[in-house]
């Protein structure tokens, strides 16, 4: 069996779990009413995507 070759440290151990991180989701403006929505997807405020209206949304 595979058997490591030497004692990792505490420190690159760490170094190796540190990019476990979350991103924020990347937020477009909405063109039509300048809300802001996720990137390729139907604005919930308008309806709107592509600049044609998709979802009638009730205000």
């Amino acid at each position: 069996m595979a058997v490591p070759t030497g004692k990792v440290s505490k420190s690159r151990r760490d170094k190796r779990r540190a990019n476990w991180k979350l991103n924020p989701p990347a937020l477009a403006t909405c063109p039509h009413c300048g809300e802001y929505k996720l990137s390729h997807r139907v604005c919930k405020n308008c309806g709107y995507y592509n600049d044609r209206k998709v979802l009638n949304v009730e205000a």
